[in-house]
């Protein structure tokens, strides 16, 4: 790790982790945000991908865009391997470097849940990140657990019959330490909560939507406002929970419509007015929902 330690700059502000020259699409949330989290966690980081987005974006040895080391990991192993990495490094002594992995839905809702259940019920030392595209952007845009209600996938023409699956639910009922939403609309926020977790130890899991150009049917300059607009209409609201008990808005939103958000997207041209009056309803609920959980654990 000392002969790849990276320096601040001359400018006085946080080295980049991340060259340029990288993989991804045009407009990728996912490599905007890999780029503020490695700016805010440090050189002496090593980062765990698995067969995704993130690890096309970090690319192959010896031409990585990531000053850093990377291990590829298998699609359901982040969690596991993660945790095994951590330990090895605490048995050499070195506390001090932070184990991040980062996943996709698909790696984290579906294929990998399992092991990162098991890493955070050991309450295994690592930053988990989660970067939501919301299905299986990386191999054909299919459905995923993590696709919403009525969206389009290539698997869902019709649109996505099943509601998304509550991710930080499951993790707060792991009574990790620490768990947080975050959108690439937000960047302030997100690089607040890398830098919450960085100071922590256990498992600690941030949920990032993470907008896809691609898949999402929408053009390459809207990444931030679509993942501004998602915070905005409360489909996405930002919020932390401590100890899988305590939980904290981190912003109120304006409470805009909900078709605001999703008529910037192709994956929705075919809704109903309907199925939009649904997605509202049940952003609705889930808001309030999510206000009394604040209320009743007030850190």
């Amino acid at each position: 790790m000392d002969d790849i330690e990276v320096t601040p700059s001359s400018t006085g502000r946080p080295a980049e982790i991340m060259r340029s020259g990288h993989n991804a699409c045009p407009g990728c949330a996912q490599a905007i945000a890999m780029r503020l989290i490695l700016r805010t966690l440090g050189g002496r980081t090593i980062v765990v991908v698995v067969p995704a987005c993130a690890a096309i974006i970090a690319g192959q040895f010896p031409r990585t865009s990531l000053n850093v080391p990377v291990f590829l990991a298998a699609f359901e192993t982040a969690g596991a391997s993660a945790a095994g990495i951590s330990n090895a490094l605490k048995y050499k002594g070195q506390d001090d470097i932070i184990v991040l992995a980062l996943a996709g839905d698909g790696g984290t809702f579906d294929i990998g849940l399992q092991s990162l259940s098991g890493a955070a019920d050991r309450n295994e030392d690592f930053i988990y990140v989660c970067m939501d595209n919301e299905a299986y952007m990386n191999t054909g845009i299919q459905v995923s657990s993590a696709t919403p209600r009525y969206t389009w996938t290539g698997t869902t023409p019709t649109g996505n019959p099943r509601r998304k699956k509550q991710i930080m639910e499951i993790m707060a009922a792991h009574r990790i330490p620490y768990a947080a939403t975050a959108s690439i609309g937000f960047p302030e926020d997100l690089m607040r909560k890398v830098k919450r977790a960085k100071e922590m130890r256990g498992t600690r899991f941030i949920h990032l939507l993470s907008p896809c150009p691609t898949g999402w049917k929408m053009a390459e300059d809207l990444t931030a406002k679509i993942g501004t607009l998602a915070v905005e209409t409360n489909i996405f609201p930002l919020y932390e929970i401590e100890d899988g008990l305590f939980y904290r808005i981190n912003h109120y939103s304006r409470g805009l419509p909900v078709d605001d958000y999703l008529s910037l997207q192709g994956r929705y041209d075919h809704l109903t007015q309907k199925e939009i009056h649904d997605i509202q309803a049940e952003t609705d609920r889930t808001w309030k929902d999510l206000q009394a959980k604040a209320d009743r654990g007030k850190y």
